[in-house]
C-alpha cells in the first residue's frame, strides 16, 4: 500500500513538472511567429554534414518544396542520394554533380577553379530561381578553403540577393568566420570517432 501511494506521489509529481515544462514551452512558442529563408551552415570534421543537408532536401521534396543540389566537390562520386533523387524525384528537385573529385584526386587547380566557378554560376542561377525554396550547395566550404571561388562573393550574394524565403544549406569543413556570421543556423559536427581511423573503408548505405 505505501509502495502505490508512493507510486502515485512521484507520478503527480512527474506530472506537475511536465505541466509546468509544457506551459514554459507554450509562452516560448507564442513568441515565435517569423518565417524566413534561412542560411544553414553545416561544417566541422565529424560525419554528417551533408547527410544532414539531404535528409533536409528530402524533407522538402516529402512537402513537395521545388529544391535543388549543386555538388562542388563529389561530383564524381554515385551516392545513394544522387541516384534517388534523379530516378525518383527530378520533377521536384534539380541535381548537378559539378565537382570533379577532392583536390589531390584532381592534382590540377586550375581545373577545379573552373569547375568551382561554374558550380557557383549554377548556384547563384538556381538561387535566384523563387520557385526552389531551399537548394543545398554540398562542400562549398573546401571550395572557399581552396580559394577556388571568392568568399567575398559568395557573402555577399547570400546577403543581398536571396530571395527572402530561400533557404540555402551550405556544407563542408572548415567554414569561413564570414559564412558563419551571415548564417541563421550553424552546426559543428565533431568527431568523436570514425571506422576509418581503425581501417574500414567507405561503407555503402553509410558515407555514400
Amino acid at each position: 500500500m505505501q509502495k502505490e501511494k508512493s507510486e502515485m506521489n512521484e507520478n503527480e509529481r512527474h506530472t506537475a513538472k511536465m505541466q509546468k515544462k509544457k506551459a514554459a514551452r507554450d509562452r516560448i512558442m507564442e513568441s515565435k511567429d517569423g518565417e524566413k529563408g534561412l542560411i544553414i551552415v553545416h561544417t566541422g570534421n565529424g560525419k554528417g554534414k551533408s547527410s544532414s543537408a539531404f535528409g533536409m532536401i528530402f524533407r522538402a521534396i516529402a512537402h513537395d518544396m521545388p529544391c535543388g543540389v549543386i555538388q562542388f566537390i563529389k561530383g564524381a562520386w554515385s551516392t545513394g542520394e544522387r541516384t534517388m533523387i534523379e530516378e525518383r524525384f527530378s520533377d521536384l528537385c534539380s541535381f548537378y554533380a559539378m565537382g570533379e573529385g577532392f583536390t589531390w584526386e584532381t592534382q590540377d587547380k586550375e581545373r577545379d577553379i573552373a569547375a568551382a566557378t561554374k558550380a557557383w554560376e549554377k548556384a547563384k542561377e538556381m538561387i535566384r530561381d523563387e520557385k526552389n525554396k531551399m537548394v543545398l550547395l554540398d562542400e562549398v566550404n573546401i571550395a572557399l578553403k581552396y580559394g577556388y571561388i571568392d568568399l567575398a562573393d559568395v557573402v555577399e550574394f547570400l546577403s543581398r540577393e536571396k530571395p527572402e524565403m530561400t533557404h540555402v544549406v551550405l556544407t563542408g569543413r572548415h567554414a569561413p568566420q564570414e559564412l558563419i556570421d551571415i548564417a541563421d543556423l550553424v552546426t559543428d559536427m565533431t568527431m568523436v570517432k570514425h571506422p576509418f581511423r581503425s581501417g574500414i573503408k567507405a561503407q555503402k548505405g553509410v558515407e555514400f
